[in-house]
This record gives C-alpha cells, structure tokens and sequence, in this order.
C-alpha cells in the first residue's frame, strides 16, 4: 500500500482559494499512491482561531468548496484522500474541527469531527463543539483506518477504541507547534506500539496567528520504527505500507490479548 503524507505550508500571505486550488493539485499528482493525507485545518490554520467562523463550510460535495474541490482531486488521481481537517459549520450554526475521507471515486466516504478540542478554554475549545464517533474505514481487504486529529494523539483511550473497531492504520492530520515538537514524535511512536498500528501523523509547516508549526510528519510502523520524517517545511512523503504487518505484530507479540483494564480484551478461543 503506498501512501503520500502533504505537509502544507500554511503561509497568511496565501488565499484560502488559492491554497485550494494548489493543493488540489498537489493531490492529482499523487495518482501512483493508494492514500493521500493532508493536515488539519490547513485551509486555515490550526491556531487562526479568528478565521474560524468566516472560512467555515459545509462537510458536503454539493455545498462546502474544499470537499467538492477534493472530491474531484481525488477521482482524478484514483485515490483514497484523507483531506485533512476543515472548520464545519453544520446546519444548526455549530462549528466543528471536520475530518473529510474520500474513496478512489471522489465519494465522500466517511467524516470525522474531532473529539478533544485544545486550547484549554481559548480558541478551538470554545469556538468549535466535540465530536462524539469513533470512526474507521477500510480502505482495502487489509487495510483499516481510524481517524484522529492533532490533539487526539495525547489521548491513548482514544486509540483503545480504535483498536477494538478493527483499526490497523491511525491517521492524524495535525497542526503541531515547534515548541513542543519533542512530544509530537513521542506520542506517534507511543500510539505505534501500544496499539501495534501504523500511525501517519502529518503536520503543517509555517507560522500563522504569530505560531510556529513543527511540521516534521511522521509514519511510525506498529513495531515503533520511524519509517520516514519531514522536515520542517513544506514536503511530500512517499512510502510503502504492509498492512498485513499488523496483523503479524499482533500475532507474534501478542501483547493486546493480556489487557485487563477497561473494555473486554479480545476471546483467547
């Protein structure tokens, strides 16, 4: 399975329609990859808290320009596309932190809203509501996604759950700071090896609302082994998955099999 991880730079200086429009096309290039994941939020900006309101849409092909731009992405490179994050605004006024997940034919496959909101009473976590659905999707006969974002990644009962729905894949679209980036990279390979999963956690580069992003992308297989690394600007990761690996991990080091606390580990037979 091949998959392009997109760090977007999120530069002020550049129009949310023509950072659309650029990415799109960033998407269509990547027509010899199976999965395509972009960042959170990086119409935006994760932190631009103040653009929140006025660049909200609708998660909606018909109605929202960034799903219906790469929707179209999507199908004309024949590939599944996380599309990272958007700032949703629902029919009832509500504003959540929307993932988009696109099929090969550019059907809007399946959304995630983001469950733990970060800014501890400021910016998101005021302005957007909660999420409540643990959501995964396969993508193939082996392959089983489950969706997080950003600050998900420090909440490993998350992940538990994932787990249990059949998820073999994390993948977490981000807007990481610089300034904590040590903890990016650690709670990647954490998330890796507690869940012998892959995790694809892809950030965006640049500074925006005075923030400094970390970028550094990261895929970590589910033995904990950094597969590939961005640096930190804008970049393109190009790498080949085993998704039969985490079966094998599983099997070989059977070490989920043993949990104790919280929900039922799986039958021993």
């Amino acid at each position: 399975m091949r998959v392009s991880l997109l760090q977007i730079d999120v530069d002020p200086a550049e129009s949310v329609a023509s950072r659309r429009d650029r990415v799109a096309e960033l998407v269509r290039a990547q027509s010899a990859s199976d999965l395509v994941v972009l960042p959170e939020l990086w119409t935006v900006g994760a932190f631009a808290s103040d653009l929140f309101a006025a660049e909200a849409e609708a998660a909606s092909v018909d109605a929202g320009p960034t799903a219906a731009l790469m929707s179209a992405a999507a199908a004309d490179a024949g590939v599944w596309l996380h599309a990272g994050s958007i700032p949703e605004r629902t029919a009832d006024g509500s504003l959540y932190n929307t993932s988009l997940l696109f099929s090969p034919d550019g059907r809007l496959h399946r959304t995630y809203r983001k469950i733990h909101r970060f800014g501890f009473d400021r910016g998101e976590a005021v302005l957007m509501s909660a999420g409540e659905e643990i959501v995964t999707a396969q993508v193939s006969d082996t392959a089983v996604l489950g969706l997080a974002t950003c600050y998900d990644l420090r909440f490993p009962e998350l992940f538990r759950l994932l787990v249990d729905a059949g998820a073999g894949i994390f993948v977490i679209p981000a807007g990481w700071p610089e300034r904590r980036r040590e903890h990016w990279t650690l709670l990647a390979k954490a998330r890796a090896i507690e869940s012998q999963a892959y995790v694809l956690a892809v950030g965006t580069a640049g500074t925006h609302a005075g923030v400094e992003l970390a970028g550094h992308t990261i895929a970590v297989d589910p033995w904990g082994a950094v597969l590939a690394e961005a640096g930190s600007g804008e970049e393109v990761l190009t790498l080949d998955l085993d998704p039969a690996l985490v079966a094998k991990t599983r099997a070989d080091f059977p070490v989920l099999r043993d949990r104790l606390l919280g929900l039922p580990a799986p039958d021993r037979g």
